[in-house]
């Protein structure tokens, strides 16, 4: 007689073993209709999965972002059986979930052609119209190797031979279609309702190019059409901002084979950029930070003590000289002890705020590099503070306030925050680990923040609090971070003199608020399309004449608004002033300037914002009023 606890606390009794579907029944039948799997005693299970002692249980349906997973990892076996169907010549290998979708890797003589891609999702329309029960079943690894490769699946069973012997094995059978997998899965394919396929790509078998080129299709699936057509808006929104594309209308930056993963930046971009850095330079100022330098080039000896070099491995690239080996540093905290360790410290002198705009380089694989996105060679608005154990709550506490500041002035308003505890991988010793975790734990509660828990994401060398961002079109974008160190200061020999006199390590906290600023302002490319606000903006203003007559005052305006500080462009073009207009608002210039016959007798300026919005005219003065004031609020 299992009693079941539910989520709310309620029990339910069963005079014999029971389903998770029969559970759901017996709640209601709209419950039962919508379950997809369940999770018994935190363990995600299928729907039919049978319950014979007392357990906790949690009806996972689509709202659930298990669900949501359980629905791609079917929709995955509903793509394999299609392609089976249609190409029954072509052997299924792996199918994964991915993020916002799922894959499933296929060997066949020819390439797939969109139009095949065209009649394998209507095919998988059918197969899920036809709502086969899904069957889970159990076999010895041995018959399940015999069993796939009677039908020819000779990838399938190569899997399942690199698997213990001794292991029993799930399979899973839709609509005469059999494949191996862990689950769980929906309780029929009728459940699928909302998927596309999305492209097709090369992939070698189990990721090692000295393999075979299989073929890979990606697709994507959610809990309703709704919910699809709003992950397909902003595929298409992602697109129109693809930072990439709009750099080179804007002519930002570019990159080129010559330098992968290394950025050339174009007037404008590098514009924006040091706008960029330097309102972070100013906020780490009236933060207290001291502003450093340390070298792109470092013994080998510096980076293997602070485990970096074992942790890096082949991502640091590296050079020889005079019977030496060298890193060119891939982080900037190891160099800040060397910084930190110069002279004695005192108690007194804590906490000590060391920041740098610091260039890293990593050798991250080429096929993963993407515009500003992923780079090989990327700046940091890295700061390291050391301190003791007691001032870690206050330092953590006003670094959050700094952080959502910044954010804000950078026009995010949602700040999604983590805590990533202890990897497996890690340095030093469990009560450290301990303390550390409990530290930002603590900080995060007293803030009265709200957060989730990563397990095992934490830094080699401490916990961290990840800040993520989520942008106007609902993507979400890991940015800030702070992590307690308990172990790097002791490795490179950081100490201060206490207050008893006697000789201790600090605490080191490793944090940055942008992390990459290649990677925030492709971000921020992203998230205005271009348009930027006008403090930002690499051109706040084009001063546009209709005449020549026009010239000497326009002229005489830019050097007004430039010794003001604004940045402004001259068109003395001898084109129509339509023209002018509709290409300056294609550069997403925010204010637009008209010169004429009536702005040169009344010393005035005729104003147009990037949107369209006339203002009618204005004094020089008034104008830079109007614009000091955008500048002022990072409107």
């Amino acid at each position: 007689m299992p009693v079941i606890t539910l989520p709310d606390g309620s029990h339910r009794e069963y005079d014999q073993a029971v389903t998770v579907m029969e559970v759901a029944q017996s709640i209601g039948s709209g419950l039962a209709k919508a379950t997809l799997a369940g999770k018994l005693d935190g363990k995600l299970v299928d729907a039919s999965t049978l319950i014979e002692n007392d357990a906790t249980l949690q009806i996972v349906t689509s709202k659930d972002e298990a669900g949501v997973d359980v629905i791609r990892h079917s929709t995955a076996h509903l793509l394999a059986q299609a392609v089976k169907e249609l190409f029954p010549q072509a052997q299924v290998t792996i199918g994964p979930v991915i993020e916002n979708g799922f894959y499933y890797d296929f060997a066949y003589e020819r390439p797939f052609t969109p139009e095949d891609l065209a009649a394998i999702e209507k095919k998988m329309q059918q197969l899920a119209d036809q709502d086969y029960p899904v069957k889970r079943t159990v076999l010895p690894r041995d018959e399940a190797v015999k069993f796939f490769r009677n039908q020819g699946e000779e990838y399938k069973a190569e899997i399942i031979e690199s698997i213990p012997a001794n292991e029993d094995l799930s399979l899973y059978e839709q609509g005469g279609f059999t494949d191996l997998c862990r689950g769980p899965h929906v309780p029929s394919t009728g459940k699928l309702k909302a998927f596309k396929l999305m492209k097709i790509a090369g992939a070698y078998w189990r990721g090692n190019s000295d393999n075979e080129m299989l073929q890979r299709i990606y697709g994507t699936a959610w809990g309703d059409k709704k919910e699809l057509q709003a992950y397909l808006h902003r595929l298409e929104e992602a697109e129109k901002r693809d930072h990439r594309k709009l750099a080179k209308t804007l002519d930002l930056f570019h990159s080129q084979e010559e330098a992968p993963g290394m950025v050339f930046w174009h007037d404008k971009g590098w514009t924006i950029y040091q706008q960029v850095e330097q309102y972070i330079r100013q906020k780490l100022r009236t933060n207290g930070y001291g502003e450093v330098r340390t070298p792109q080039v470092v013994d080998r000896s510096l980076w293997e003590k602070s485990g970096h070099w074992d942790k890096f491995g082949d991502m640091i690239f590296t050079t020889h000289s005079e019977h030496r080996d060298y890193a060119i540093k891939p982080m900037n905290c190891p160099c800040h002890v060397q910084i930190y360790n110069q002279g004695i410290k005192s108690y007194r002198d804590l906490p000590i705020r060391l920041a740098e705009f610091g260039s890293c380089h990593r050798n991250e694989p080429s096929g993963t590099l993407h515009g500003l996105m992923r780079v090989r060679n990327f700046v940091q608005d890295d700061a390291h503070i050391f301190c003791a154990e007691n001032q870690i709550q206050d330092e953590v506490s006003t670094f959050i306030d700094m952080l959502f500041d910044v954010y804000k002035d950078f026009g995010f308003e949602e700040v999604i925050i983590k805590l990533s505890t202890r990897p497996e991988n890690r340095v030093g010793d469990d009560a450290v680990w301990d303390k550390a975790e409990s530290a930002l734990e603590l900080a995060l509660n007293n803030k009265g923040l709200k957060w989730d828990l990563q397990p095992g994401e934490g830094a080699f060398y401490g916990p961290k609090i990840e800040f993520s961002l989520k942008d106007c079109i609902g993507r979400v974008w890991q940015c800030g971070t702070i992590q307690v160190d308990f172990s790097m200061p002791g490795r490179l020999g950081a100490t201060y003199i206490a207050e008893d006199g006697s000789r201790q390590v600090p605490v080191m906290l490793h944090r940055a608020i942008l992390g990459s600023l290649e990677r925030f302002i492709g971000i921020l490319i992203e998230q205005h399309a271009g348009t930027f606000p006008a403090w930002l903006a690499p051109v706040q203003a084009v001063l546009m004449t209709i005449t020549d007559r026009h010239a000497e005052y326009a002229s005489e305006l830019a050097q007004n608004l430039e010794k003001q500080g604004f940045r402004v462009k001259i068109d003395l073009r001898n084109e129509k002033i339509g023209f002018k207009i509709r290409e300056h608002s294609m550069q997403r210039v925010p204010y637009l300037l008209i010169i004429g016959d009536k702005e040169l007798d009344d010393q005035t300026i005729s104003v147009r914002t990037q949107k369209g919005e006339d203002l009618g005219s204005l004094s020089i003065s008034a104008f830079a009023e109007r614009l000091t004031k955008e500048i002022e609020d990072k409107k």
